[in-house]
């Protein structure tokens, strides 16, 4: 009897290895995405330019991203699922020392993830066919941000005025972020973030 050449545990074998491999270049593909349009914004964020840092070819990029608008999204959403998982991770046994959670959640905004976002931003005032999918990555991002540093935070929610306290301290870190893009603004940002541990402290309890 000759050798089977088709056998039916063949092809989940050999696909275990080739799903591996796109789930690599997948990743690299986000990451260079999120680099690129820190680096470069907007304009200059093309597949192709993300393809190269990604060492992969165009047609790779679009056989997992058919259109720039698909990658970019995806690459924000990504990284912000990532820095998600690693704030969650920083603090596994739950509601921490505040001072600590209120510089690890500025820190969200103050890297590249956050400079790329802002670009998308910016894209998508100008660009229709991107609006949409910003709006609706920002609002789910932030929702899960706000759940985060509910959680973190050990904060009450059905205490009246905590839910708007815990939003004004995000919207303090987004604009802390945004005042980092410029220059360095570590001193006044560790003096901010001191204060507001202390507004929470007697805010929250």
């Amino acid at each position: 009897m000759g050798p089977v050449t088709d056998s039916p545990t063949a092809a989940p074998a050999a696909a275990g290895p080739k799903q591996a491999r796109s789930r690599v270049t997948r990743r690299h593909l986000l990451e260079a995405a999120v680099s690129c349009l820190a680096e470069h914004g907007w304009a200059g964020s093309t597949v192709s330019a993300v393809a190269e840092r990604a060492g992969v070819s165009r047609g790779a990029a679009q056989h997992h991203f058919p259109t720039r608008e698909d990658l970019f999204t995806a690459a924000v959403e990504y990284v912000a699922e990532e820095r998600s998982t690693a704030l969650r991770d920083l603090f596994h046994a739950g509601p921490a020392a505040r001072p600590a959670v209120v510089e690890a959640l500025v820190d969200l905004y103050t890297g590249a993830l956050f400079r790329a976002a802002l670009q998308l931003w910016v894209a998508a005032s100008n660009e229709e066919q991107l609006r949409p999918r910003v709006t609706e990555l920002e609002a789910r991002v932030g929702r899960e941000t706000h759940r985060i540093a509910v959680e973190l935070l050990g904060a009450d929610e059905s205490v009246p005025g905590v839910r708007e306290t815990v939003q004004g301290l995000l919207d303090m870190a987004r604009g802390l972020g945004l005042a980092n893009v410029l220059t360095d603004d570590a001193a006044r940002r560790a003096r901010v973030v001191a204060q507001w541990s202390r507004i929470l402290d007697t805010a929250l309890g």
